[in-house]
């Protein structure tokens, strides 16, 4: 008869990386649920369009942006800037029932992902390259469809 510790002798161990990037995401989910997420500092040169979303923060964007945030954040990090610009410039984010008024957010939810992302692959030295960083957004995107509330 086997004991109750004999599982954890006969899991495979998880790779460093598959955990890392498992963190990643659960803390990333985790700052996801307060609106606006929270920001080290707005560079008004280049993020002050943004400014307002701290200053007169609107109420929390439906869930579709989320996702719409997720998609355009994969293609910027694959570098399918065709299939970006293509969204942005057709207003393809409209087809996919969002508001006008979400434009802002959805940039902003875009840069928040992106620069998170390639922040992780900074601090890691490159070892997170682009390709764990969509697998990142991936787990952090199941992270997310788990979360009933605030996203429902």
């Amino acid at each position: 008869m086997a004991s109750r510790w004999d599982y954890l002798f006969e899991t495979k161990p998880v790779p460093l990386m598959d955990h890392m990037l498992e963190e990643v995401a659960k803390l990333l989910a985790k700052d996801l649920q307060q609106w606006p997420p929270p920001v080290q500092e707005i560079d008004l040169d280049v993020g002050g369009q943004f400014a307002t979303l701290f200053t007169e923060p609107p109420p929390r964007p439906a869930r579709a942006v989320y996702d719409e945030a997720l998609r355009l954040s994969r293609w910027e990090l694959a570098r399918e800037i065709d299939a970006y610009d293509d969204y942005m410039r057709n207003k393809r984010y409209l087809e996919r029932g969002l508001a006008p008024t979400d434009r802002l957010v959805l940039l902003f939810l875009n840069r928040w992902l992106v620069d998170h992302m390639l922040g992780l692959g900074e601090a890691t030295e490159g070892r997170v390259n682009r390709r764990l960083m969509l697998q990142c957004l991936d787990r952090l995107e199941g992270r997310l469809r788990l979360v009933q509330t605030p996203f429902s």
